[in-house]
């Protein structure tokens, strides 16, 4: 296997395993803390931010990132290849979809709703708006890491099949199998 593709198999499935990470939070996790009084609601929100700061989570989400970053040099450096291009998307997509937006979108109402009492007025009034906000930059993290994911996958795919655009296995262009 080429270190390329073995960097890209690594960054497929660390955004995949993020993505999935974000879609837990945005279709049960999420919508069940909105089912809880403000104030459980909040101090559940500020237990799992707290505990989601582990090497596990960190080491994925941060890591990917690592290995996307890597990845995009080695494709600029090896840019003939028929899947750099896929591949400079996909890590793209991953650091401003995923990483960008966890930073600038996410952390700020994180950092917001740990700076509340749960059983305040402060946190009952931010409450509905930071599930809102919060949910919604959620669904773009989950989006994109998942985009990155499957661009990464075509990449190798394209890789595999050289400079056709045919996906491996696919007929031919000029119709011989």
């Amino acid at each position: 296997m080429k270190p390329i593709v073995a960097l890209a198999v690594c960054a497929a499935l660390g955004s995949g395993l993020v993505a999935g990470v974000f879609f837990a939070f945005s279709t049960f996790v999420m919508p069940a803390l909105a089912r809880l009084p403000p104030e459980q609601g909040v101090a559940a929100m500020q237990s799992i931010n707290v505990t989601a700061i582990n090497r596990w989570l960190m080491g994925a989400l941060f890591g990917t990132a690592g290995l996307c970053v890597w990845l995009a040099v080695a494709s600029l450096r090896w840019s003939s290849d028929p899947g750099a291009s896929l591949r400079l998307a996909g890590c793209a997509v991953y650091l401003v979809g995923a990483i960008l937006v966890t930073i600038v979108c996410n952390v700020p109402r994180n950092e917001a709703l740990a700076a509340v009492a749960p059983d305040g007025a402060a946190a009952a009034e931010l409450w509905p708006r930071f599930l809102a906000q919060w949910v919604a930059w959620n669904h773009v993290r989950m989006g994109a890491a998942l985009a990155a994911s499957a661009l990464l996958i075509l990449a190798m795919a394209r890789t595999h099949s050289g400079a056709s655009n045919a996906l491996p296995d696919s007929p031919a262009s000029d119709g011989r199998r």
